[in-house]
């Protein structure tokens, strides 16, 4: 008698473990460990942009500098046409300077939906950088693989801010919490821009998309590609870095 219920006792044990490893985790807690993955303080990062068009491919090179989620500064080193160019992002403020024109422009209103250097990102996406979970409501909608990684995916739709993309459909790593695809919708339900993650790299502890292609539904072109080829988290960075007379240094 006490044999059996020993026995008994041991199979509900793993009735109970079993449902519960099969219990998905909540779709608030997916994307909590994703922004925690995704956001840091300070980088330093070094990138290449491949813009496919539908006649032929250019590649821009640029260095950002990047503190938190309200201050940004980037400036492109090639090729010559583009070098020299900067961005400066405060908040929900963007400007750009020209070297050629020596002139520097506030980007706001309708100019935020404009291509940036003709690629698929437009100056509203490098502007968004918030935590998706805080402007996000998400749920799990199913599990799919995506670059041979088992993956949860999420449904987003925004909390009522005014946002970039008002829902996004997400694919997240089960093991590293990292994006591995996205599509973008607008509050019609019609897709506007896709992305594709095609490397993850580990760097200092965090699981960093390396290599990604950004695609607007909207235009011709095969996409952008956009290559991190270095990054440095926790980078110190002088504050003069993020301030309007930079753009003009």
């Amino acid at each position: 008698m006490k044999k059996t219920c020993v026995c008994a006792m041991l199979a509900m044990a793993f009735l109970v473990s079993r449902t519960m490893a099969q219990t998905p985790p909540s779709a608030e807690s997916i994307l909590a460990r994703t922004d925690q993955n995704a956001v840091s303080g300070n980088k330093i990062i070094l990138s290449a942009m491949t813009i496919h068009g539908r006649r032929d491919s250019r590649s821009i090179s640029s260095k950002s500098w990047i503190q938190g989620k309200d201050k940004a500064f980037t400036e492109y080193l090639a090729p010559a046409r583009e070098k020299g160019i900067k961005m400066l992002k405060l908040g929900d403020q963007l400007w750009t300077y020209s070297p050629d024109a020596d002139r520097t422009i506030s980007i706001s209103g309708h100019m935020l939906r404009q291509s940036v250097m003709g690629s698929d990102l437009s100056y509203e996406d490098m502007l968004e950088d918030r935590e998706l979970q805080t402007i996000y409501n998400a749920r799990v909608v199913g599990e799919e693989t995506v670059l041979e990684r088992p993956c949860w995916v999420l449904e987003l739709t925004s909390k009522g801010e005014e946002v970039a993309y008002y829902s996004r459909k997400v694919w997240v790593d089960k093991e590293r919490f990292v994006v591995l695809k996205e599509e973008m919708y607008a509050k019609s339900n019609k897709l506007l821009k896709t992305l594709e993650v095609k490397s993850v790299i580990r760097v200092q502890g965090r699981w960093v998309q390396n290599v990604l292609v950004f695609k607007d539904v909207l235009k011709g072109g095969e996409g952008t590609e956009f290559k991190i080829t270095a990054i440095e988290f926790e980078a110190a960075i002088p504050e003069y870095i993020f301030s309007k007379a930079s753009l003009r240094k």
